[in-house]
């Protein structure tokens, strides 16, 4: 055993607006994504919080999950904890992701417990920033470019 646990904490922007405000429905969506990799929901809580927020956790048979929904910012946070060396969080954030559809996204990917490198006690950390639609906007703004010079 080098480590304890994976952890991934995710970051979206702008998400889908029509899915940000039924707390019911978050947590249907993280009780199906946990048990879709194996993991049974022991409690799901949710917590109206200050400033337009809301938090969820769910603690699993496997590790926790935790969301912060920001309705005003389109904006989640989401920390993904799964206690086995070969645990994959991916797999849970992809289901969080599709369902919350954001442009951008932010992933850091962390090993909780390295007892692998007791001289080194640097975390490994990997991280990852991705614009979604970035493809689309790119080829929005060629069209809006050629439209202007067709044009003139």
């Amino acid at each position: 055993m080098k480590i304890l646990a994976r952890q991934l904490t995710v970051d979206l922007y702008n998400c889908k607006t029509s899915v940000l405000s039924d707390t019911s429905l978050f947590q249907s969506v993280v009780k199906r994504a946990l048990l879709n990799q194996g993991y049974v929901s022991i409690q799901v809580v949710t917590e109206d919080m200050e400033d337009d927020h809301f938090a969820l956790i769910a603690v699993h048979s496997g590790g926790h999950l935790a969301l912060h929904v920001y309705r005003e910012l389109l904006y989640v946070s989401a920390d993904v904890f799964l206690c086995h060396e070969e645990a994959e969080p991916e797999e849970i954030y992809k289901e969080l992701r599709n369902f919350f559809k954001p442009e951008k996204m932010k992933t850091t990917f962390l090993k909780r417990g390295d007892f692998g490198q007791v001289k080194d006690i640097k975390p490994k950390i990997k991280t990852r920033v991705a614009p979604l639609r970035k493809i689309h906007n790119t080829g929005a703004k060629v069209v809006r470019i050629l439209a202007r010079r067709n044009h003139k």
